[in-house]
């Protein structure tokens, strides 16, 4: 793979936790490479337009995280299963996009391997821990030095948690002036308009789902978000002194504060209105990057990830049906 693939793959790996949304219960979906990924409680299918404007699609069964194991079906627990299985879904979706937009019928065209994505899983881990964890906590350590009032546990985390969301907004708005992820970016729009057009329960068509609009609460920009903001919250809690002992609850409560996250995302979605409405409006503000206006062709190329699913849905007795 040439370094210029390797990394245009890597940056769309890098936009999974971001593009990815839905939970168990709800349609939910994530924009790919050229394409869109539905999902309904026991179903995927991705749908992708290639080089030649054919539509190639993939669909498979799937199995709530809930429904393999009783745990998941416990607070935070659930939360757990059903990110980890939509980042995997959400990898098996990018690959498969991947391998259909890049697919120009040239025999320089290798398809995109397993091994491959398992690669870029490891090195997105790895960057994320950089990027997200030690790159803010040492800028942190270095200000503490220089302003001693930093050293009081709770303002060294405030500072720690705004370097932070400094980074990934800048992150985000430098990836978005790309024109490779400003068309993700748009896919994950006409995502986000096809759920809302079926969750109004009006027929899904091209024009109803043009009506509206691309911010939606239950989104992977929302909850990184609220990842980002009681990460902070926790690590105030947390009265530890070494560099090398802050890094470590970093990492190592990750797992818990995404579980906490999702509970959180989640009831905010189903009760709208509500205080913890607070906790996901700036992750509804910074879709204003991550969502751009899609355009009729990418809204159609979501509407048939969606009747896919929704299909595959029925054919294993869910009650799911488009309007």
């Amino acid at each position: 793979m040439s370094v210029s693939k390797f990394l245009r793959l890597f940056a769309h790996v890098q936009m999974l936790p971001i593009l990815e949304s839905g939970e168990e219960t709800l349609v939910g979906g994530q924009a790919v490479m050229e394409g869109v990924m539905m999902r309904a409680p026991h179903s995927y299918c991705v749908a992708v337009r290639k080089p030649n404007g054919e539509i190639a699609m993939e669909e498979m069964p799937v199995q709530r995280p809930s429904e393999k194991h009783s745990y998941f079906k416990w607070p935070v627990l659930r939360g757990l299963g059903v990110l980890g299985q939509a980042m995997m879904l959400g990898m098996k979706a990018l690959q498969f996009s991947a391998n259909a937009a890049l697919d120009d019928g040239s025999e320089e065209a290798k398809p995109i391997s397993s091994t491959m994505m398992t690669v870029q899983a490891l090195f997105s881990v790895l960057f994320f821990i950089v990027m997200y964890k030690l790159i803010p906590l040492k800028l942190t350590d270095m200000l503490a030095h220089w302003v001693p009032a930093l050293k009081n546990q709770i303002l060294f985390n405030a500072v720690d948690g705004v370097i932070r969301l400094s980074i990934f907004l800048g992150f985000l708005t430098l990836l978005s002036r790309t024109k490779d992820i400003r068309r993700v970016f748009e896919y994950h729009g006409a995502e986000h308009k096809v759920v809302f057009n079926f969750e109004a329960r009006t027929p899904v068509t091209l024009e109803n789902a043009q009506k509206f609009v691309t911010f939606h609460p239950r989104c992977g920009t929302s909850f990184m978000f609220v990842i980002m903001l009681i990460s902070m919250l926790v690590y105030m809690l947390i009265p530890v002194q070494s560099f090398a002992a802050k890094l470590a609850i970093r990492i190592v409560f990750l797992p818990v504060i995404a579980g906490v996250s999702y509970e959180l995302i989640r009831f905010a979605a189903k009760r709208q209105g509500s205080i913890l409405n607070l906790l996901t409006a700036p992750g509804l503000w910074t879709q204003r990057i991550t969502t751009q206006p899609p355009s009729d062709d990418e809204v159609e190329i979501a509407i048939q990830a969606l009747k896919g699913a929704m299909a595959l849905e029925e054919k294993q007795g869910g009650e799911l049906v488009i309007a």
